[in-house]
């Protein structure tokens, strides 16, 4: 898959284990990123955990670079975001994942977008190198992200932005249009004629009452032929004999 040129690069300060590195190179796929950086991976690399853990999103792993800092993982990028829930003493504009994505995608030039350890988080000195802040609305009472998923809502943001970049929904599959009333009716009959010698409609006097709630709960689902030849098949095995054993 070729990637925009304005596509944020992904850059993973200091992660701890390699499959957190592998989760995100997934979630950045899913959405048509494919630049990942390094910075100093505490397990080095490359690390055997994070293939399994990527599913099949080998190419990012494969291009991924390492850098020794996250100054030196970002020195060619002109527009840098800094991903933590909170300010921790820096004073910069603070963005949720949208509007950084809106920001990104109006950008001349590169951009990446910080993610620290997994158990940390992001260094005061880490985000003194970004020019905003991203951070998620989340419960007040519980705001842990794991990586991955701090990845995948701004992969996801971007690409909502990315108009032209490849992405697509997954096919829904085709309906068929509601079968015609004359079918449906044939259907409501079948019913009728298997439940009256069965004593269904009894007492006469609810008779009424009763098929006008039974049309009404088969005419809701607006049945397709198909699941009305289904029903009636149903319907026509209930009306035989059973086999003799």
């Amino acid at each position: 898959m070729s990637e925009r040129t304005d596509a944020p690069i992904i850059v993973l300060v200091r992660p701890q284990l390699g499959e957190n590195i592998g989760k995100a190179a997934r979630a950045m796929l899913n959405f048509g990123l494919t630049q990942m950086r390094l910075v100093e991976p505490r397990d080095g690399w490359p690390n055997p955990s994070a293939g399994p853990a990527a599913s099949g999103a080998d190419e990012v792993l494969e291009a991924a670079q390492v850098f020794p800092s996250v100054a030196e993982a970002v020195a060619d990028c002109a527009h840098v975001y800094a991903t933590t829930v909170r300010k921790r003493g820096v004073t910069k504009p603070v963005l949720t994942p949208e509007a950084a994505a809106q920001e990104i995608s109006g950008h001349d030039g590169r951009s990446a977008i910080l993610f620290g350890p997994e158990r940390s988080g992001l260094e005061t000195d880490d985000v003194a190198l970004a020019r905003a802040i991203v951070t998620v609305p989340v419960n007040p009472g519980f705001g842990s992200l794991n990586l991955a998923q701090a990845v995948i809502l701004c992969a996801y943001e971007w690409s909502k932005q990315a108009k032209g970049a490849g992405l697509t929904q997954p096919p829904v599959e085709e309906l068929l249009p509601p079968a015609p009333q004359e079918e449906l009716e044939a259907m409501i009959a079948h019913f009728e004629h298997l439940l009256e010698p069965r004593g269904y409609f009894r007492p006469p006097s609810r008779a009424a009452a009763t098929r006008r709630t039974l049309r009404s709960m088969l005419t809701k689902p607006g049945w397709n032929h198909l699941e009305i030849r289904t029903m009636r098949g149903v319907l026509s095995a209930l009306g035989k004999l059973p086999p003799a054993e």
